[in-house]
């Protein structure tokens, strides 16, 4: 069994260092216990501004199991994660996807690893609680969390991006002609055998966090609109409960009128005209959000381009290996 550990990369030379040595670390144990025949850590740099690229050349060039790929720009966290799963669905048995920062537990592949050869396709990484969260970002992710699932997507509940996939899941995932990417999302669509790892989520080793409120957020819209077409159904809804408080409401000013019963009504009136103006608004936005989302499928622009690439290990299975459509290791966009 060959095995890939995808680690995307965005301004991590603070905790590179310890990454690799416990990656390599696991590895090693991997192969002790016969688990594994070989393994390798796809390091994909997303566009990082400080020494994260130079960092992973060097561990590349004193380790053939280390190889590296360096994005042209910054794309995004899932964008940078799909680039490794593009070149590990062509030169791996399995792959573990894993984030640079060390919160998710290294151990954790360990036993993602054994379902694996029991024939699971898909291991998902699942954090056992969040109490090293403050209360807001607990109670939000939980909120997200139970709204995508309420609006048809098919989400693990805190599972992030840590996961063990197959060859041939990660082939099918690949396939999807997305260009808004939520693998998380995704993934569940494969629908192959599944299982679920436990483990405690670590406080991040070194380095700040790469996903600020804003990113947060950004994320959470992209998930919701990815997979579910419930929220303009629910406009539809809406605007048909409006219909009808705007008939009773002419009912009740005509009934006025007759009885010659007329109020004054400016606050009323105030208050429904800015509340109507506001879902207006607000139902312009979603509908917005979707017609952006089609305005960035039908351009199919590439999700990526290579820069460059780093380790002996790379570039052999590279040229000794059929790749997918398109070749992402050259300067090419990907599929």
């Amino acid at each position: 069994m060959d095995l890939a550990i995808i680690v995307p990369c965005y301004n991590e030379e603070e905790v590179l260092t310890e990454t690799t040595a416990r990656l390599t670390g696991v590895l090693e144990r991997l192969q002790q216990a016969g688990q594994i025949s070989e393994g390798r850590i796809l390091f994909v740099d997303d566009g990082s501004r400080d020494r994260t690229w130079t960092l992973i050349e060097q561990f590349a060039a004193a380790d053939p199991r280390i190889c590296g790929l360096k994005l042209s720009r910054n794309e995004g966290h899932q964008r940078a994660l799909w680039a490794g799963l593009e070149w590990a669905a062509s030169h791996a048995d399995a792959a573990v996807s894993i984030d640079a920062d060390l919160q998710d537990d290294v151990e954790a592949i360990l036993p993602m690893v054994e379902y694996f050869r029991k024939g699971i396709d898909v291991v998902y990484g699942v954090r056992k609680e969040r109490a090293s969260d403050t209360f807001f970002k607990r109670n939000t992710a939980l909120m997200f969390y139970r709204l995508v699932n309420a609006l048809g997507g098919q989400i693990v509940y805190n599972h992030a991006d840590f996961r063990l996939l197959s060859r041939r899941a990660m082939q099918a995932l690949v396939s999807f002609p997305e260009r808004n990417l939520f693998l998380r999302g995704l993934v569940p669509l494969v629908g192959y055998p599944s299982a679920t790892v436990w483990y405690d989520r670590h406080e991040r080793f070194a380095g700040q966090s790469k996903y600020p409120l804003k990113k947060m957020l950004s994320f959470a819209i992209d998930g919701i609109t990815s997979f579910s077409t419930r929220p303009l159904r629910y406009i539809t809804y809406l605007g048909l409960l409006f219909v009808l408080i705007a008939i009773g409401a002419i009912a009740y000013a005509l009934f006025s009128y007759v009885n010659h019963d007329v109020m004054p009504g400016w606050t009323s009136l105030v208050v429904s005209v800015w509340f109507v103006g506001g879902m207006v608004l607000l139902a312009c936005g979603i509908i917005g959000e979707y017609v952006g989302k089609i305005y960035k499928e039908v351009k199919r622009r590439p999700h990526y381009f290579v820069e460059k690439e780093a380790g002996s290990r790379f570039s052999n299975a590279r040229t000794n290996s059929s790749s997918l459509a398109g070749d992402n290791a050259s300067n090419l966009p990907s599929a």
